[in-house]
């Protein structure tokens, strides 16, 4: 429990982390450091909150928040050094959605939802913060890209609720989600993997004409 307690402080300074970089790429000032870092670091879980009608998890401990302020302010002064960590960056923003899909879909299941329900809860608690920030900053957000990202929540989200639904135990759900997930972005961050695009009739005769 203190182990995901602990993991759930570090995905937050993740995606806050990129809401920050965010920030600086748009060449914002410190209360818009402030507002980017806490959108994306805690969005995701707000909505998932608010659609399950919970109490929104950063009411009830005030931490969140000083994580998102203080990742905020590191960035204001650091921005240009993390802008070279790129890669480590995704990584760890791979290990934040891979265990937020598992905590969304587990707190859904604990509040009595169905599971396609818990599901989706697990994408939203992954994935909103980062889509609505990319939203409010006029850029393409992770539903628009074609690099496995959506699809590794949604994967991990499922295989925890599957685990889940055999009763095999909670910890081996967990571990099931976390891994899927894992292993599907990682491998769109290594060997970039992506689902097929949709293509129009006409399209796809002269693609497969050019094939031939």
């Amino acid at each position: 429990m203190i182990a995901w307690q602990y993991l759930d402080y570090l995905g937050v300074a993740v995606f806050a982390i990129t809401g920050g970089l965010v920030a600086a790429r748009l060449r914002q000032d410190l209360i818009a450091f402030l507002f980017f870092c806490t959108l994306t670091g805690i969005g995701g879980g707000t909505l998932r909150d608010v659609l399950l009608d919970a109490p929104v998890f950063w009411t009830q401990n005030e931490s969140y928040l000083i994580i998102c302020g203080a990742v905020a302010v590191l960035m204001w002064f650091t921005a240009h050094i993390w802008e070279r960590l790129d890669k480590p960056i995704r990584w760890m923003d791979a290990l934040g959605i891979a265990a937020y899909c598992v905590m969304g879909a587990a707190k859904a299941l604990t509040f009595g939802e169905a599971y396609f329900v818990a599901i989706l809860m697990g994408v939203a608690t992954a994935t909103c913060g980062g889509i609505i920030r990319d939203i409010v900053a006029g850029q393409p957000s992770a539903i628009s890209q074609r690099e496995v990202y959506v699809a590794a929540t949604f994967a991990g989200a499922t295989a925890y609720v599957v685990v889940h639904a055999f009763a095999l135990g909670d910890n081996w759900a967990a571990l099931a989600g976390f891994s899927v997930a894992m292993l599907l972005r990682g491998g769109a961050l290594t060997f970039g993997w992506s689902l097929p695009t949709y293509l129009p009739p006409a399209d796809r005769k002269k693609k497969k004409q050019k094939a031939d």
